[in-house]
């Protein structure tokens, strides 16, 4: 490039960008919906700096210069991922653009922070995880979700046995919109609940099965997605775009308690439910067995009030300083890309099921 993307002197420099070899130096493709958080939050780090921002929006590209006036702003993305001095690059761009933008970073030796879901075929996310291994540089998916304080509780429960064994996980992730054009509402609304899944459900799914149907532009606006897992353990989700409300309700059941997760809730996110339901009697005499139901306390556990996009851009720039692979790596974006390319197979064919 014939210009630095960095301005001014090191010496005496505020900047955190001129702090030395242990700050990142961050590169953003794309300043839409999410775009301005992926900034701020890698801007605002002790080990990282935004200095430069891509967006194809004159007015989007306005917003960054107020907001950063020391950021360099422009409509090509070819200046991000052929500048030397951006070690980070940050897609957050319409999924049908990742791979492309993701790949020419990687061939160009950055590190990547791909918006989710990670790929638009298995096929691309298995050759950007071989590309970034040939060159030794780590891949992040952004499910921002797993670094929530109510997720990291979930997870928490799951594992040291407070629910026991794992019957279902049921999710309702409703709205009115946003409508998306290249994608249907699997792909748009699905990611958060699969990624959610594939972190605290130790098995990994063995089948899919999804059902939906699009009213308006011939692009499922609803549908309705069932994961089966080993044990019988079931997954069951429902995204839609024409909800007259926004609902955000997980529910997880299990042999000890059942949990329920409101994320619209401010306080009382996560609440433990001491109810369950049991079996006695003869298990060869169906008639003889008896249910017996058990309904103890309600328990509000506190749940971490943080801020989990920040926290996971602080994960990804500690992983890439100390040589560590994150949890969320491009492993587990092709995980979810793969659930979500058998969901499409499902909904084509009206519901059959589609094995793993």
């Amino acid at each position: 490039m014939a210009t630095s993307l960095v301005s001014g002197p090191a010496e005496n420099s505020s900047d955190p960008g001129q702090r030395g070899e242990d700050v990142l130096k961050v590169g953003v493709i794309g300043f839409g919906y999410w775009g301005p958080n992926i900034v701020r939050n890698f801007h605002g780090q002790e080990h990282s700096t935004v200095v430069a921002v891509c967006d194809k929006s004159p007015k989007s590209l306005g917003r960054v210069k107020s907001s950063y006036p020391s950021v360099h702003c422009t409509s090509d993305a070819q200046e991000l991922l052929l500048s030397p001095e951006i070690d980070l690059i940050a897609v957050v761009t319409p999924v049908w653009t990742h791979y492309d933008l993701a790949k020419a970073a990687l061939e160009n030796g950055k590190h990547v922070f791909v918006e989710k879901p990670f790929t638009t075929t298995a096929a691309q996310a298995e050759e950007l995880i071989a590309l970034a291994e040939r060159k030794n540089l780590k891949i992040m998916v952004d499910h921002t979700f797993l670094f929530t304080g109510a997720v990291k509780r979930i997870r928490q429960f799951i594992d040291d046995g407070t629910l026991g064994k794992l019957y279902y996980y049921d999710s309702t992730r409703v709205n009115l919109g946003l409508f998306q054009h290249d994608v249907n509402v699997v792909w748009d609304l699905a990611p958060h609940d699969l990624s959610i899944m594939d972190y605290v459900i130790a098995e990994k799914p063995e089948a899919v099965v999804a059902t939906g149907q699009g009213h308006l532009n011939g692009i499922a606006n609803i549908a309705f997605m069932t994961l089966y897992y080993p044990n019988n353990v079931i997954g069951h989700i429902n995204v839609n775009w024409l909800s007259p409300v926004k609902v955000r309700t997980t529910l997880i059941g299990g042999e000890k308690k059942m949990l329920v997760w409101n994320d619209v809730e401010v306080d009382e996110k996560i609440k433990l439910y001491d109810k369950g339901v049991a079996m006695s009697g003869n298990p060869e005499g169906v008639y003889q067995m008896l249910v017996s139901y058990r309904a103890g306390d309600m328990w509000a556990p506190k749940v971490e009030q943080v801020e989990a996009l920040k926290v996971e851009a602080n994960y990804f720039v500690d992983c890439i300083l100390n040589n560590k692979t994150p949890f969320n790596d491009g492993k587990a974006g092709l995980r979810i890309v793969r659930m979500l390319e058998a969901a499409d197979e499902s909904l084509k064919q009206k519901g059959k099921i589609i094995q793993l």
